[in-house]
């Protein structure tokens, strides 16, 4: 068991440095080390947890850190992994949010950005095919696969492309249940103190769904609408959140430092962030129960399928959005060749060299 521990102290402390490029790159850097390089699943179980992580509100990327580290070495390998994958982008964020409070702009980092987007959209196309192949199990689910991408590709919402799907193919299998989801309303202003912060960003963090741009018009709302943050502040947060590793919801640790200093920074952090360790705790708990059970087997299933096909039209638009030259093209096909050529390759390689590449490439064009 301290074995297990240590390996996932080990891959999460490296991921919280090195995963930049959102959820759907986060995602697929995690299968490369748990399903190819370490083998501690296989991607049937792997896609079982995407499609579940899903389903629940909070960052993806990070509730699935969290899920291995637990399937790994139980409540130890929980809070390591959600924390060793949380800690690096906050502490990076805390320092850029200190030096914007001092300095009024943010460092100049794009050249390195440059490159380590392509060398991402390299990483999720060599994890998306045998995801989808492990998906795909029947004529049905394929086209279930197909609706849910032209879904996602049309900026239908994430959950509601899941559930659709999930519930559909249950329908079809003869298992169909009535389901009710109900979301709680976000109302009220944002208090200034740390305790409003908190629970500002607590319930933030316990009902949105989606990516971190999702984040961000709630925080437009509760923040910036009642005149607590300059709305050029949270479009700087997001350039953060851009260009710094680990989950997108690092941004919370800016804002809030800019809001409340170094307090207002902490109490934001673990409010935004708390309730994915609670989720995923209980889900793990409930998915026992339900693993069994042939009518949530169908409905997973489904939702694994609309989990690739997302992940798909998230890479679609991630490369429309960073392959735009002959330079970034390069970097991508050359980190798609290195990814094929060595199938057991380390990840944080592929990046490190994208980001190297793209500096120069950069820097002499």
């Amino acid at each position: 068991m301290a074995g297990d521990l240590m390996a996932v102290i080990r891959l999460f402390a490296r991921l919280g440095i090195t995963a930049f490029g959102g959820p759907a790159a986060h995602i697929a850097m995690m299968r490369r080390e748990v399903v190819e390089r370490r083998q501690w699943m296989q991607d049937n179980e792997f896609l079982d947890l995407v499609g579940a992580t899903g389903l629940i509100p909070g960052p993806n990327s990070t509730e699935m850190a969290i899920h291995l580290g637990h399937k790994k070495a139980g409540w130890k390998g929980l809070i390591a992994a959600g924390v060793l994958f949380i800690l690096p982008a906050v502490i990076i964020t805390g320092f850029i949010a200190w030096l914007y409070k001092h300095y009024g702009a943010l460092p100049v980092v794009e050249p390195f950005i440059y490159g380590i987007k392509p060398a991402i959209i390299a990483i999720i196309v060599i994890a998306v095919y045998p995801m989808a192949r492990a998906s795909l199990k029947n004529m049905p689910l394929v086209l279930l696969g197909a609706a849910a991408l032209a879904m996602a590709l049309a900026g239908i919402p994430e959950l509601f492309v899941m559930l659709g799907m999930g519930l559909l193919y249950m329908v079809y299998s003869g298992f169909g249940r009535r389901s009710m989801i109900s979301f709680l309303p976000l109302t009220g202003a944002a208090s200034v103190s740390n305790t409003g912060l908190f629970f500002t960003f607590l319930k933030i963090g316990s009902v949105l769904y989606g990516s971190g741009y999702a984040l961000f018009a709630f925080i437009d709302n509760e923040l910036v609408a009642t005149g607590v943050l300059q709305s050029q502040v949270l479009i700087d947060a997001i350039a953060v959140g851009q260009f710094t590793p680990g989950p997108v919801f690092s941004s919370v640790t800016f804002i809030g430092y800019q809001v409340n200093g170094l307090g207002g920074a902490v109490v934001s952090t673990i409010g935004v962030f708390l309730p994915s360790f609670i989720f995923v705790a209980l889900l793990g708990t409930i998915l026992k129960y339900l693993e069994g059970n042939k009518a949530f087997r169908h409905f997973l299933d489904a939702v694994n399928v609309a989990s690739v096909a997302i992940i798909m039209a998230v890479c679609w638009q991630m490369g429309k959005e960073c392959i735009i030259n002959w330079q970034t093209t390069v970097i991508a096909v050359s980190a798609l060749f290195l990814l094929i050529a060595f199938p057991k390759i380390n990840s944080a390689l592929i990046v490190l060299s994208g980001s190297l590449a793209g500096y120069l490439l950069a820097v002499l064009h």
